[in-house]
């Protein structure tokens, strides 16, 4: 797909990733929406790239409904869709305080709130793409079309603490494939990122010890990833019309430890 002059929407666009995916798509010569719930972030990124702010929940379904329309009566009805909107929390299955020995479980309405944001607000987001994607005239090799989700290592190899973090980010991943294939006929592709350490905002305030140590884990290069290094494959992606119901992990050969 060729980028110039087509229009895009990023979730969670106004920081780490998704403002790197951002940046890069407008300057690809794309019209880049951000759906974000930061809106002093959001417009500011908006503003530098000449694009529309949209302020979205996606865990509403009149929040995305909306954003896609104003994002559609501002550029068009989007060809691209770049999911990377999500969060994380830690909490174990069961465990015992050490100071107590108090027994205790996994909150589920935080758990349900991780899978709420990843991967049901993925779901919503694309299938509101799709459905626009679809009254769209076919591009070359019959395209109309590609979504890109954001998963994560731990998708694959998720650590203590994190079983609603990766059990939504596996999802995202379960579903790639088919809902590609459910999207086959409209000529629409869809493929998930699984990012390893990306130095992102969420790294900002951590201690250099640690970031040393996060760095040391990685088989080479030795460092975080950058952002504009996900945003570099997100556009390839968009660009390869070959690339179909994939999930590409983009980590530096990391593999996550069980502790």
């Amino acid at each position: 797909m060729k980028l110039s002059g087509v229009s895009a929407v990023v979730t969670g666009g106004a920081s780490g990733l998704g403002e790197a995916t951002v940046r890069a798509l407008s300057a690809a010569g794309a019209k880049v929406a951000i759906f974000d719930l930061n809106r002093g972030k959001g417009e500011a990124v908006s503003a530098e790239v000449e694009g529309v702010f949209c302020e979205v929940d996606i865990t509403s379904d009149a929040s995305v409904e909306a954003g896609f329309a104003r994002a559609r009566g501002a550029q068009g009805q989007e060809r691209i869709l770049v999911n990377c909107a999500g969060r994380g929390n830690t909490f174990k299955t069961a465990s015992r305080s050490r100071e107590t020995g108090q027994i205790s479980h996994f909150p589920l309405d935080a758990f349900e709130k991780i899978v709420q944001i990843n991967l049901i607000g993925t779901f919503r987001c694309i299938a509101n793409a799709a459905a626009g994607m679809m009254t769209l005239d076919p591009l070359e090799d019959g395209e109309r079309g590609v979504i890109i989700n954001t998963a994560s290592i731990a998708a694959e190899d998720g650590q203590p603490g994190q079983a609603a973090y990766a059990s939504s980010k596996a999802g995202i991943v379960g579903l790639t494939l088919p809902v590609a294939r459910d999207l086959m006929g409209a000529g629409i592709r869809v493929n998930t990122i699984l990012p390893g350490i990306f130095d992102t905002p969420l790294f900002a305030t951590a201690k250099p010890e640690l970031r040393a140590a996060l760095e040391a884990s990685v088989p080479f290069p030795k460092r975080m990833g950058r952002a504009p290094e996900f945003a570099s494959l997100a556009l390839e992606i968009c660009r390869n019309s070959y690339i179909n119901g994939e999930h590409i992990r983009v980590d530096g050969a990391l593999r996550l430890a069980p502790r």
